[in-house]
């Protein structure tokens, strides 16, 4: 995934003011974060000017400011932004350890030295951490309200949504509710369950790809830590520890885990239109089928085709083709209820496991999925893409995966001899073999 897309996934574009006098790193910030991430960038060079664009935009994502401003001191510019509680990054040119240490202090994100090595690719980095923040969920599990109030605004800071949890009988039920969840802090001194406790029977529930655990205490026993990793646990953290090294650790786990995430991905999802590929269509198909088999759900196998895709290509080029494909497959992950799977599974060709239908509800099912393609504004640079596609529904439970997915491709035939862009179902005595 690139920077770019990774920025801008949260369906909602992130907006960030830069204040900064000093021109050329103005534009050098301004052009690698508008170049790499997909952002609205608001300039100003002032106060003034920043009050201005708050005024006009309302919601910022994020500021970057400096401590040099035509109209501001240090305290006031700090003041003006924190005031208005707005996520705050402080860039600036000149390292004062006091300076650093008093800010810190204070409820801003990070303090960024702008003439360090890397200092640009570093708040790049920063903003799209932050931004990716925005659509996880942590959790903090602590008995003691004020350790756990200071982790949660801390995490609330980097722009995490955030849940709280007593103890560990609660945060295990928090988990349970709360499938967005992906980070957990839990403190180890606790009563009824202790952090190691809690991380153990956390695991048996919550694998570490899919849920990132820190553990914390303020005890000084050199085997906690072993406890805590040899339990499930990612990492651990001393306390007290530094914002710093906070946002740090977060961050690095927060990151592992969106690299496993990845590869998984490449492993089950294929790669053009983001649906599942044909790898996974077979290994999770055959659960539901299994399930099917077993009396306990009924099944539905379609193979769709989209009509006349040569054509498409020919008379628009690949990327036309490239966009028709999006453009249907974005179709069949909406259509699609949670229960479904839907796959690539070559070429212009897909297939759905449609689960619980009965016979008359898969009818209305698949036919409103060929409407839904057929009226997509499939949209080109300058030219509208017509699109159709021919279906065939396999809705007998046959004997295996296979043999519904061929019964399905001989209806998908059928319904392209008979004139593309319909139907076909098994259960037809007119498609019968």
């Amino acid at each position: 995934m690139s920077d770019r897309q990774a920025a801008g996934g949260s369906g909602q574009r992130a907006t960030i003011l830069l204040v900064e006098n000093a021109k050329l790193f103005h534009q050098m910030v301004g052009e690698a974060l508008g170049e790499r991430l997909d952002i609205d960038l608001i300039h100003a060079h002032s106060l003034a000017e920043a009050a201005q664009a708050i005024e006009k935009h309302g919601h910022l994502t994020l500021v970057l400011t400096g401590l040099v401003l035509s109209d501001g001191d240090q305290e006031k510019i700090v003041d003006f932004f924190l005031s208005r509680q707005l996520p705050t990054v402080i860039v600036t040119g000149v390292f004062d350890e006091e300076v650093r240490k008093r800010l810190l202090e204070r409820p801003i994100i990070d303090y960024v030295l702008k003439n360090a090595p890397g200092a640009v690719d570093y708040l790049v980095w920063l903003v799209q951490r932050l931004d990716r923040n925005r659509r996880i969920t942590a959790l903090v599990v602590d008995d003691a309200a004020s350790a756990r109030m200071h982790a949660s605004s801390l995490l609330r800071l980097y722009g995490f949504q955030v849940v709280e949890a007593e103890g560990g009988e609660q945060g295990l039920k928090k988990l349970t509710e709360d499938p967005t969840i992906r980070l957990v802090i839990t403190d180890q001194e606790m009563p009824g369950m202790d952090g190691v406790e809690f991380t153990r029977r956390l695991r048996a529930q919550h694998p570490r790809d899919t849920v990132s655990v820190i553990g914390v205490s303020g005890a000084g026993r050199s085997t906690l830590v072993a406890q805590f990793l040899k339990n499930g646990a990612n990492d651990f953290l001393h306390k007290p520890f530094s914002r710093e090294e906070f946002f740090c650790r977060v961050s690095q786990n927060v990151e592992n885990l969106e690299l496993i995430g990845s590869l998984q991905d490449l492993a089950t999802k294929d790669f053009l239109t983001g649906l599942a590929n044909r790898r996974h269509f077979f290994a999770r198909g055959a659960e539901l089928m299994a399930q099917a088999k077993a009396g306990k759900r009924r099944a539905c196998v379609a193979m769709l085709d989209i009509d006349l895709f040569k054509r498409i290509n020919d008379t628009y080029g690949h990327d036309g083709g490239d966009v028709a494909l999006k453009a249907v497959a974005s179709a069949l992950a909406r259509f699609a209820r949670p229960q479904d799977l839907v796959a690539r599974f070559g070429g212009e060709e897909f297939a759905v496991i449609a689960m619980d239908l009965g016979e008359t509800e898969s009818e209305y099912f698949f036919e409103g999925l060929r409407a839904r393609i057929e009226n997509l504004a499939v949209q080109f640079g300058e030219h509208r893409i017509p699109v159709t596609t021919s279906i065939g529904v396999c809705v007998d439970r046959l004997d295996s995966l296979d043999a519904m997915l061929t019964e399905a491709d001989r209806l998908l035939y059928l319904a392209k001899a008979g004139g593309r862009n319909q139907v076909r179902r098994s259960n037809d005595p007119a498609n019968a073999a």
